[in-house]
């Protein structure tokens, strides 16, 4: 697809995770950066090394409740153990991305102190998580605009996650903020209410923003179904991009603009993500939608015929029935038949 860099794994996770690890290195060869998910401590590095990878994403939690409750450390123990982890990494060789857990929940001043620690010991790139999806894009551009303040020429990247649903957002603000790389993943997958999406970042980040990026967003589509399949999580129907309804029309004021002109109702064609234009049948439809239906099954009406067919499936439709091009066309040859009788 073009992606820049893909985190392959956890290799210290299990055995499991090492080996795909490994097997996902063998795979890309030199096409991609594959980088690896790496918790502060020797053991994990040297698990991280030992798969082959030459890059490293190492994380620790910054934020109180973290230190308090999970980690069990000071600020101080912390930053230490930042130092050390980032120049054990470096000395191995590694390009090394630091990530401090929980930055949304941090205090401000500590964050910037832990980010300044990694630099010092050699960090390449600083990546801010909204690990429980906590921000809202006002408040995080702010905060990534004081991160990119202190990274200077380093690559500041977002992780953003969707508990309040604002992942692509947040993701875009980062980068309006001066991020430039952004953590996302396929179908938005991920803990909880998931990881800010691949589609709807790339396609924003192109349309929205006027960026260009390296992946071939034709794969859109395809890449989607593929991770449901093996996932077994489906695609929303509503989905930005890549759901079936992404590009689909039942209005008749809708339909009859799309099919006059497109971009009258689709900020961006179907064709271009690998996508599909759907035109529906419904209480909601016209004329023009019942129209092109009919006519793509070699079915052509009059004007009177059609809107005789249309009030027929509208009727169908205030029943609560799905209606189909097979119904249209069912009603269609009904009504033909009757005016030819």
């Amino acid at each position: 697809m073009g992606v820049d860099v893909i985190e392959a794994g956890f290799p210290a996770s299990s055995e499991g995770e090492f080996e795909a690890t490994k097997k996902i290195l063998a795979e890309v060869g030199d096409q991609v950066e594959v980088i690896g998910l790496s918790r502060s401590v020797k053991q994990d590095v040297d698990k991280t090394i030992d798969s082959g990878l030459s890059s490293i994403h190492l994380f620790i939690a910054t934020s109180d409740i973290h230190l308090k409750y999970k980690l069990k450390m000071t600020r101080e123990q912390v930053l230490d153990r930042i130092y050390e982890s980032v120049r054990y990494a470096k000395d191995h060789g590694m390009i090394v991305e630091f990530s401090p857990e929980d930055a949304t929940r941090t205090e401000e001043d500590f964050l910037l102190t832990a980010v300044r620690t990694a630099i010092e010991a050699g960090a390449d790139r600083i990546n801010i998580p909204d690990t429980v999806g906590v921000m809202h894009p006002f408040k995080f551009y702010d905060l990534v605009s004081k991160v990119v303040s202190v990274a200077g020429s380093r690559i500041v990247s977002v992780h953003c996650h969707n508990d309040f649903g604002l992942a692509t957002a947040n993701s875009i603000a980062g980068v309006y903020a001066g991020a430039r790389q952004v953590h996302v993943t396929v179908n938005g997958v991920g803990e909880r209410a998931g990881n800010a999406s691949l589609e709807e970042v790339v396609m924003a980040l192109k349309k929205l923003m006027g960026y260009e990026v390296n992946v071939k967003t034709y794969l859109l589509y395809e890449t989607s179904r593929l991770v449901s399949e093996l996932t077994g999580v489906p695609v929303p129907y509503f989905k930005p991009i890549v759901g079936d309804n992404a590009f689909g029309h039942e209005s008749g004021i809708h339909v009859h603009g799309v099919l006059e002109n497109p971009f009258t109702y689709e900020p961006m064609s179907p064709e271009e993500v690998g996508n599909f234009r759907r035109i529906a049948l419904g209480k909601h439809s016209g004329i023009h939608g019942l129209k092109r239906i009919l006519e793509d099954q070699g079915i052509f009406l009059s004007e009177a015929e059609l809107r005789e067919v249309l009030n027929q499936l509208k009727r169908m439709a205030d029943s609560g029935k799905k209606i189909t091009p097979e119904d249209a066309k069912e009603v269609a040859l009904k009504v033909m038949a009757k005016h030819t009788a």
